[in-house]
């Protein structure tokens, strides 16, 4: 299906890898280990990994939490030892990541062009609330989302079509947009128009679902939509 722009009435976001970079971790992780790199991905894939499996298995805790465990695993994964003051200092950078360049600009201009934003993440609400006060987004955004409130991850359906509940629009006029190769499919699929910011220069896929409208920067979503 093609972008259709006069169809979208709101515009909601992911958070972690969208709006703000999650692979900053690896910053504060080289002060205890040798492989940030290697850590922050391993930690960042498990997180997403158990997400999906509570999912299946209807067993839910938060986002947060879910991150810890995570992290404990990459660490056991590549013989790390870490005490858990070290982990917790470590972990703490999840409310202090640094915002992507292009998202103020562009989602002013959305703002400006008239469309209610939202933020709709697996995030815990704590999570959000320090994601927006540190990022610098409270002016930008009407409201956020979190899984919390459904305690169901995405991309299973329920976290968006509560979102567009929340937002008082019908779920075909909210545009969604996110660098997750598993987010766009689940928005796609719960009834959004899908968006994706391709951050990593990764790959789609494989799936018979395309984004609605790929794009690099929150500016270039803006020209779309003509704002």
């Amino acid at each position: 299906m093609s972008f259709d722009a006069d169809a979208v009435e709101t515009v909601a976001f992911d958070s972690y890898g969208t709006l703000v970079d999650v692979m900053a971790v690896e910053e504060p992780l080289s002060e205890y280990v040798d492989s940030p790199e290697v850590v922050a991905k391993l930690w960042r894939n498990r997180s997403l990994g158990y997400a999906m499996v509570a999912n299946a298995i209807e067993e839910y805790d938060s986002f947060y939490e879910m991150n810890r465990h995570a992290l404990q695993y990459a660490l056991d994964t590549l013989g790390i030892e870490l005490d858990e003051s070290d982990q917790q200092e470590i972990l703490s950078t999840y409310h202090e990541l640094p915002v992507f360049d292009d998202v103020h600009d562009g989602m002013r201009r959305l703002r400006d062009g008239g469309y209610d934003l939202y933020v709709v993440s697996n995030g815990s609400e704590e999570m959000l609330e320090s994601m927006v006060e540190h990022g610098d987004l409270g002016d930008l955004l009407t409201d956020t989302i979190s899984a919390d409130e459904v305690e169901r991850f995405k991309p299973d359906v329920e976290p968006y079509r509560h979102a567009a509940d929340e937002m008082g629009t019908p779920i075909e006029n909210v545009s969604f947009v996110a660098a997750g190769w598993w987010d766009v499919p689940g928005a796609i699929h719960a009834g959004m128009q899908g968006v994706w910011i391709n951050r990593q220069d990764t790959l789609w896929g494989p799936y018979e679902t395309e984004p609605d409208l790929t794009i690099e920067t929150f500016g270039e979503f803006a020209d779309e939509l003509g704002v």
